[in-house]
């Protein structure tokens, strides 16, 4: 708050106007000396010193309403984003969808079992995202970041996610027919139960993966796999993948 210093009384008229000895000055000393007595009055009143006292219990109280508050704009935040995802559901195209679902799982919201699929989606950022049971089938996801989210027993089926980010990404009995994950890094990622019936695989990074108990790899282009596991590529062959030089 600020600090009102009291002023001292003004100098009689008489007394004030002996500062100057020129006599084209006393008009403008006169108006000085006026606003002087003014300040003077001002600044021993009782209600403007008040009136700051409650501009500062207002600024408070303000700022405390503003903190008691907060969880109800959560919520709010959260309700609109979700409306939009329902809004948008089934439908091609974004329909805002990239945004609401990075606002969600930046906020830590789960979002087990959401539908964004035949979605617009490239480039989304979901690392750490709660994705379990989730449909992003036929979704157009390029460029995503899908690292140490928890996809298992979610629908991929004819989705595309080249050059996305699957590090250390949960994809245990994921749906991934038809996927194409080229370009894809998948290091680290839990393949367990996964069906990669059709997928494409090309040029994707499976340093470290967990591929042993992968459910499917009938006709999956594993052609210019890179780091891939000992053993990966023999089993694959052997489960029915195939490795076929795809256009550039």
């Amino acid at each position: 708050m600020r600090y009102r210093e009291r002023r001292e009384r003004p100098l009689g008229w008489a007394l004030y106007r002996t500062s100057t000895k020129r006599r084209w000055m006393v008009p403008f000393l006169a108006i000085e000396w006026m606003w002087e007595w003014i300040a003077h009055l001002l600044s021993n009143w009782a209600f403007l010193e008040a009136l700051e006292y409650l501009s500062s219990l207002g600024v408070l109280v303000a700022v405390v309403f503003y903190f008691t508050e907060s969880g109800d704009r959560l919520k709010q935040k959260h309700s609109q984003a979700w409306q939009v995802m329902n809004t948008a559901q089934g439908k091609g195209g974004s329909g805002g969808r990239i945004e609401a679902l990075q606002e969600l799982n930046h906020d830590r919201v789960p979002l087990v079992g959401v539908d964004v699929s035949g979605a617009f989606l490239r480039g989304v950022k979901l690392e750490k995202a709660e994705l379990l049971r989730s449909n992003f089938s036929a979704a157009d996801a390029r460029n995503g970041d899908f690292a140490e989210a928890d996809l298992s027993f979610s629908e991929l089926r004819s989705s595309n996610f080249r050059d996305s980010r699957f590090v250390k990404t949960l994809l245990r009995e994921a749906d991934c027919t038809e996927t194409d994950f080229s370009g894809a890094d998948l290091s680290g990622a839990d393949l367990s139960g996964a069906d990669f019936t059709d997928a494409d695989l090309h040029s994707a990074d499976l340093r470290d993966a967990q591929w042993k108990s992968i459910k499917n790899m009938k006709r999956a282009n594993i052609f210019g796999v890179k780091n891939a596991p000992d053993g990966f590529l023999a089993w694959a062959l052997q489960q029915g993948a195939v490795q076929t030089p795809t256009q550039p």
